[in-house]
């Protein structure tokens, strides 16, 4: 790709007065994938890395146990992923991900956002096409092709590899989270990983003024304050 790599997305409630806010997207992120897809993580891989990415976040054992085991019971919320696209402030392209049990509420929220900060919201697919759903990982290490040929031989579908300022950092298709996982751990016996993400990643930037900044700082507060809102992806490149 030939393309140094910033992830933009912002992932709500992450600072320390939000603690509160965190765990419940956590926990009903969690809820909805053990309902789902099983309640055991050897079995849910999504599960398995939700529960690593939670306990990466400091989310307390208690919360993620809490969450699948009402998982694991009879009835409970009825929460279902919708996704909003469209232009934010500065004309950069968003995807703001939920969970909600209420449609109605959710979209007139997340609407507000688009509206009070003069922005726009799309249909489906507006500008989902401009952004790859892609597994991201970063490392130390400076060997481009060692890496890619751990990968090769595992027989790992890769997108992308680049190195920058002693960090590698892999691209694959968001289906290989798991193998290019367990190739480099099962290669690299001392690897820690700065970032293990399912993300979108956008194909093109769009380049904000410190104009823009006010209302796209409204913009994500906004959004923030949404507790059906769990992640927010965007091309934004903010001004220094």
């Amino acid at each position: 790709m030939g393309r140094s790599f910033e992830v933009r997305k912002l992932s709500m409630a992450k600072t320390a007065g939000a603690k509160t806010k965190l765990y419940s997207k956590y926990g009903k992120e969690i809820y909805v994938i053990a309902k789902n897809g099983g309640t055991d993580p050897d079995s849910n891989l999504s599960l398995r890395r939700l529960i690593e990415k939670a306990k990466k976040d400091q989310v307390p054992s208690h919360v993620i146990e809490k969450a699948i085991d009402k998982a694991s019971g009879a009835g409970g919320e009825d929460y279902v992923p919708a996704r909003y696209e469209g232009f934010g402030p500065g004309g950069c392209m968003v995807i703001v991900d939920c969970l909600t049990d209420n449609n109605s509420r959710t979209y007139m929220t997340v609407r507000q956002a688009f509206v009070k900060t003069d922005s726009k919201i799309g249909s489906p697919g507006t500008v989902a096409h401009m952004f790859e759903h892609q597994a991201i990982f970063r490392f130390d290490g400076d060997d481009e092709d060692a890496v890619l040929e751990i990968l090769m031989e595992a027989d790992v579908d890769v997108s992308d590899v680049e190195v920058e300022d002693g960090k590698v950092t892999v691209f694959a298709p968001h289906t290989e989270f798991f193998n290019v996982k367990t190739a480099l751990s099962e290669a690299i016996s001392d690897i820690k990983f700065d970032l293990e993400e399912i993300s979108f990643v956008p194909q093109s930037e769009a380049e904000l003024t410190s104009d823009d900044m006010p209302a796209f700082q409204k913009f994500m507060d906004m959004l923030d304050d949404n507790d059906d809102v769990q992640n927010v992806y965007h091309n934004a490149v903010l001004p220094e």
